[in-house]
C-alpha cells in the first residue's frame, strides 16, 4: 500500500471521532465570544465617548507594538487562504462534506472573529492608515503562502500543532504588554484570542498524538521533514503597497524580537514543547529511517538555541506605510 493510502486510511480511522474533538475543543456559536462583546456599542448614545476614550488610550502605544499588532492583524485577516489550503489536505472532503471538512469549517468560524475584532480596534484606533493594512491584506491572500506540506495530513497536522502555539504566544505577549500600557480593552481582546489559539493548539496536537499511536514511523519522519526545512509562517509573504512579496515579514519580525512578543528562542521553545508532548523519546516500532528521524530532532533544539543566541535583532525600527509617522 502506498504512503498516501496509508495516510487516508489512518485519516478515515481518526474522522470517527471528528465529532468528539469538535465537542471537546471548540465552542458552539451561541456559547462563545463575538467581537462586539470588547467594542464601543454604535448604538449606544455615548458611542462618541467610548470611541474616544479607546483612541485617548490608544495613542500613547509604541510604535513597534503597533507593528506587531497590524502583522497579528492582517496575519489574522488572511484566513481564507488557510481554509482553502486545510480543504485540499488528503481525508478532508468539502465536497462529501465528511467528519474533517466539518472540523475545518468550525474551527474557520472561530478563527474568524479573530480578525473581524483587531480590525474593528485598528480602524477606531485613529492610529493607523487603514487603506495601508488592507492592500497589505489582499496582498497576503492573493500571494498566499507556501509551508512545505504538499497535501499531506501528517506534515500538515505538524505544521497547524506548531503555529497555533505560536499564535497563542503572540497573542498572550501583545495582552500583557497592552495591560502594561495601561489599554485594559485591549489586553482582554487579545488574551481572548490566545485563549481561542491554545485550545486549537491542543487539537491538532491530539491529533498528531493519535496518528502516532497508529503509524509512528511515517509520523515521525514527516515531524522530522517539518523541522529540517523549517516552520513557515504564514504572514512569511507579507509586503506593502507597491513592495515585493515577502518584503515587509522580516521588518514584522524584527519588531516582534525587539519588544519580545514573538522570538527565536520562542521557536525554539514551541519545538521542545512539541516533542515532550508527543513523548518523542519513549515512541517504539519505528523503522531505521524513522529511528535516525528521531535522533536529529531530539538533538534539534539545543543546535537551534545556539543558533538563535547569535541573532542580531536592529535597533531602528523600520518605517512601514501601516502607522504614519506623525502620528507615533
Amino acid at each position: 500500500m502506498s504512503l498516501q493510502n496509508i495516510r487516508l486510511e489512518v485519516m478515515q480511522l481518526l474522522e470517527k471521532k471528528v465529532d468528539d474533538y469538535v465537542k471537546e475543543y471548540l465552542i458552539p456559536v451561541e456559547t462563545i465570544w463575538q467581537p462586539t462583546d470588547f467594542l464601543p456599542d454604535p448604538s449606544a448614545e455615548n458611542f462618541g465617548e467610548q470611541v474616544k476614550e479607546l483612541q485617548e488610550l490608544a495613542k500613547d502605544l509604541p510604535y513597534d507594538f503597533w507593528i506587531v499588532l497590524i502583522g497579528d492583524t492582517i496575519t489574522e485577516e488572511a484566513l481564507p487562504t488557510y481554509e482553502s489550503w486545510l480543504m485540499s489536505v488528503e481525508g478532508i472532503d468539502n465536497v462529501e462534506r465528511n467528519g474533517w471538512s466539518a472540523w475545518t469549517r468550525h474551527w474557520t468560524g472561530e478563527e474568524n472573529r479573530h480578525g473581524d475584532l483587531l480590525n474593528k480596534y485598528l480602524y477606531l484606533s485613529g492610529r493607523v492608515n487603514m487603506r495601508e493594512v488592507e492592500m497589505t491584506t489582499q496582498h497576503l491572500i492573493n500571494d498566499g503562502f507556501d509551508i512545505g506540506t504538499a497535501r499531506d495530513p501528517y506534515k500538515n497536522f505538524v505544521y497547524t500543532s506548531f503555529q497555533e502555539l505560536a499564535t497563542y504566544i503572540s497573542h498572550n505577549r501583545v495582552s500583557q504588554l497592552a495591560k502594561k500600557y495601561g489599554e485594559k480593552r485591549l489586553s482582554k481582546m487579545c488574551k481572548m484570542i490566545a485563549g481561542d489559539e491554545m485550545r486549537h493548539h491542543n487539537a491538532y496536537s491530539e491529533f498528531v498524538h493519535q496518528i502516532f499511536k497508529v503509524d509512528p514511523s511515517q509520523m515521525m519522519i514527516a515531524f522530522h521533514d517539518m523541522m529540517k526545512y523549517k516552520i513557515v509562517m504564514p504572514a512569511g509573504f507579507l509586503r506593502e503597497s507597491g513592495a515585493k512579496i515577502a518584503s515587509a515579514f522580516d521588518h514584522f519580525s524584527d519588531s516582534a524580537q525587539r519588544i519580545g512578543v514573538y522570538t527565536a528562542a520562542d521557536y525554539v521553545d514551541i519545538l521542545q514543547k512539541l516533542i515532550n508532548r508527543w513523548e518523542i523519546e519513549n515512541i517504539g516500532g519505528l523503522t531505521d529511517e524513522a529511528e535516525k528521524a528521531r535522533d536529529y530532532l531530539m538533538k534539534l533544539p539545543a543546535r537551534m538555541l545556539k543558533i538563535s543566541e547569535r541573532l542580531v535583532i536592529p535597533a531602528e525600527s523600520h518605517i512601514f506605510k501601516w502607522v504614519e509617522p506623525a502620528r507615533v
